[in-house]
């Protein structure tokens, strides 16, 4: 299998990292994790084009994880000629609420969807979907391959309900955690992983920064110890940090490392966009 953090980032702008989204590859399948700020021009780095996204997994509905999603419809029926004809929709799997959310996103698009079917003589319908929402167990589909996903339920409250996901293939896992703090549901996702993918924070520099909004975050993200501590008790062989928040300051890579390292003492990376993982 192969991993590769798409976006890295968070819902604050950042030059150097796009929004949370990750891609698992295994067996011909092309997994994408939420659909963050920039997916698509980060899939282009990875010579990824819509069409060739087998399935679209999301987390949860937070804005940062599901803002271009829209793009990722639209590009995937303009370019598609199997979804012109409403022959190859795109499957769409998320936590309960997901069936709306995408119903809502095709209406937000009626007008653009109209200019395009009036433009393209061979666009004859909107562009579709077929959702799937999953809360916890096998969730494995067609589209997957050879490729077994599993869900269970995370905590992010008051954002309800949210999931994390485990990808298997050929005695490989890995898990897609998404934004929560430590819970049972986490960590029966994680027990023996090959590799955790955890939105991580840094409360002792959340604090400082002088708005309180901004301190609301501490209490429904897991920090960077908290990621390591469910690294250690589930056993997992590697942990990767991502939606690293407040951004991760250039020089100090290391000390974000070395917190976790504190905790577990298994491989450890801090991702950067497009950073690729073989397993």
């Amino acid at each position: 299998m192969k991993l590769t953090l798409l976006g890295t980032g968070s819902p604050i702008p950042d030059p150097n990292r796009a929004g949370p989204s990750t891609l698992v590859q295994a067996d011909g399948a092309n997994l994408l994790f939420d659909c963050g700020r920039g997916v698509l021009m980060r899939l282009a780095g990875v010579g990824l084009l819509p069409p060739m996204l087998s399935r679209v997994f999301l987390t949860h509905l937070h804005s940062d994880h599901i803002t271009d999603f829209n793009d990722v419809l639209t590009m995937r029926w303009t370019m598609s000629p199997g979804a012109n004809t409403g022959k190859s929709p795109l499957p769409v799997t998320g936590p309960p609420g997901t069936a709306t959310f995408v119903e809502r996103t095709i209406a937000m698009l009626t007008d653009d969807i109209g200019y395009r079917i009036a433009h393209h003589d061979d666009l004859h319908e909107p562009p579709q979907c077929v959702t799937t929402e999953v809360l916890d167990g096998d969730v494995t589909e067609e589209a997957d391959g050879a490729v077994r996903v599993l869900a269970g339920p995370t905590d992010h409250r008051p954002v309800v309900p949210t999931v994390g996901y485990r990808v298997e293939h050929g005695g490989k896992s890995i898990v897609i955690a998404g934004d929560t703090v430590p819970c049972d549901g986490l960590d029966r996702l994680c027990d023996g992983a090959d590799a955790y993918v955890q939105t991580v924070i840094r409360p002792d520099l959340v604090v400082k920064v002088p708005n309180p909004r901004f301190h609301d975050i501490v209490d429904y993200h897991s920090s960077v110890e908290d990621a390591a501590r469910t690294a250690k008790r589930a056993s997992v062989k590697m942990l990767v940090l991502t939606h690293m928040v407040p951004a991760v300051a250039p020089g100090m890579e290391q000390e974000w490392v070395d917190m976790a390292a504190a905790h577990f003492d298994g491989e450890i990376v801090l991702a950067t966009d497009l950073q690729s993982i073989e397993l």
